[in-house]
């Protein structure tokens, strides 16, 4: 969780600095829903993580080189340059690509989670999604398919406060809670990340057990505007300061404590150097070849 709010405020830098080629999409004050959903997951289990669940990415092995170099357009990032977020995946780590199209990764994410049913592997996959991505209709249609067809398939929503702008109850009735089609569903505090550990270990459990697909409903904030270039002015003050007290790194560290644990004094500033060593080398990295620009494309 710290190395993913620390990875994106140096991106956030970069950023302001007029050297990244998009903008950047925060997870500020909601690590815990992708950190500790990833962590109760297998090795051979797969994710299919949106574009504020970088700490999923980083749980199942991406590296923060590999990010800057994305974000940064450079030749050597997973895209070649034609992405500049973190649109890129991983087979051999079980991840599948994020995507701009909000929803449907949960249709593709069933279909993987078909393809072990049908192969007897018992292993899960696992998908995340926001307030705004689950009023899409792929939402409902992968939804729905694994439902009836009662696949392995984890889907975490992430009630974070606001589809862009858009509140919940300006687009929504009853809750993300009621949106589960008959899926298992439990509700957790989405910034308690021993909590969110334990339902998702209960949710893989289930699916491994043949039992269907499971809903976990993890109640956080975003702490930021949808991007670096929202500043945030529909979000009452006052609410900011309310989940500020609730932020998800502080309070796991409290429970580490209370289970006699605590992490290096040292950790933060060792992670601050070794994310600018690897933000410089990045941007020493080579841009794109525009002779390539054709390459790696449906049809030119």
């Amino acid at each position: 969780m710290l190395l993913t709010r620390l990875a994106e405020e140096r991106l956030v830098k970069l950023f302001r600095q007029g050297r990244t080629l998009g903008s950047i999409y925060r997870s500020l004050g909601q690590e815990a829903t992708a950190c500790a959903t990833a962590m109760a997951l297998g090795p051979d289990d797969v994710i299919a993580p949106m574009i504020r669940d970088l700490g999923a990415m980083f749980v199942r092995g991406a590296t923060p080189l590999e990010l800057f170099l994305q974000y940064l357009g450079r030749a050597t990032g997973s895209t070649g340059g034609r992405d500049h977020n973190n649109h890129f995946g991983s087979v051999a780590r079980g991840i599948l690509a994020p995507t701009s199209m909000l929803g449907a990764l949960i249709p593709v994410a069933a279909g993987v989670a078909l393809s072990f049913r049908q192969k007897g592997e018992r292993r899960v996959a696992m998908t995340w999604i926001g307030d705004g991505g689950s009023s899409t209709g792929a939402f409902y249609e992968g939804l729905n398919f694994a439902v009836v067809q009662k696949l392995p398939l984890i889907v975490v929503g992430e009630s974070n406060g606001y589809a862009f702008s858009t509140p919940p109850d300006r687009q929504m009735a009853g809750g993300m809670a009621a949106r589960s089609q008959g899926a298992f569903t439990l509700t957790v505090d989405g910034n308690d990340a021993a909590a969110v550990y334990g339902a998702a270990t209960e949710a893989r459990q289930r699916c491994l057990d043949g039992r269907g697909p499971a809903f976990l409903v993890c109640e956080t904030f975003r702490m930021k505007g949808h991007a670096e270039h929202d500043d945030q002015r529909y979000v009452d003050p006052q609410l900011l300061a309310q989940w500020a007290a609730k932020d998800p790194l502080p309070r796991f560290e409290a429970w580490l404590g209370r289970q006699g644990w605590a992490p290096a004094p040292d950790l933060r500033a060792r992670l601050e150097a070794q994310l600018l060593a690897t933000a410089e080398e990045a941007l020493a990295a080579p841009w794109p070849d525009p002779a390539t620009l054709n390459e790696g494309i449906f049809s030119a």
